[in-house]
């Protein structure tokens, strides 16, 4: 475990390679898994604000969901999460061709809203355990995410530096340089220069 201000960072963060490769994967991790994608306090105001724009992107049995749940549901561990559609897939996702995005990023990339998606979105594969006194930054290693290992490896792109924009996003450009003088001292040190 690395330490970075106040959090504790998985090791494979810094060192593991991932680059999403939709055209293989053809985002399943919108669709497939047991729980919606973890929101916070804000995001699921400004989600329920511009869900008027959003919905523009939604299938009708999505909207539908929403309009009986809200824009959250509280899983077993008692945390805010996006619902799921017939216990599958997030109901944000809009398809293209085959493949699954975010209504909430589409809506953002047209320009209709100024909130991009949830951080916990942006942030996989990694995810983020508020304890009492720190925050875990574990990664998330999950079979569906096996083409973005091999597309990161194929393009020699370390999975923090991938992230590079959601991390500071999440956490602040002080926390992400920290992190990145960590990762390149390890390398080097891996390296044995």
């Amino acid at each position: 475990m690395l330490i970075v201000g106040n959090t504790l960072v998985s090791d494979e963060i810094a060192q593991c390679y991932f680059c999403c490769n939709l055209q293989v994967c053809n985002g399943k991790c919108c669709v497939e898994g047991d729980a919606g994608a973890p929101l916070e306090e804000e995001e699921i105001q400004l989600i329920a604000k511009n869900l008027h724009e959003i919905k523009k992107f939604m299938t009708p049995d999505a909207i539908s969901e929403v309009i009986k749940t809200g824009v959250f549901v509280t899983d077993p561990e008692g945390k805010k999460v996006t619902p799921l559609l017939s216990g599958r897939e997030c109901v944000f996702v809009c398809y293209d061709k085959d493949i699954a995005f975010c209504a909430i990023e589409k809506a953002y990339s047209e320009k209709k809203i100024t909130f991009q998606k949830p951080v916990s979105c942006h942030l996989y594969p990694v995810r983020v355990t508020d304890y009492d006194d720190f925050l875990a930054v574990n990664y998330h290693n999950w079979h569906v995410c096996k083409s973005a290992i091999c597309k990161g490896k194929e393009n020699k792109i370390l999975l923090y530096k991938y992230l590079k924009a959601a991390l500071i996003k999440k956490f602040g450009k002080e926390w992400y340089d920290e992190l990145t003088k960590i990762a390149e001292y390890l390398a080097k040190k891996k390296s044995g220069l």
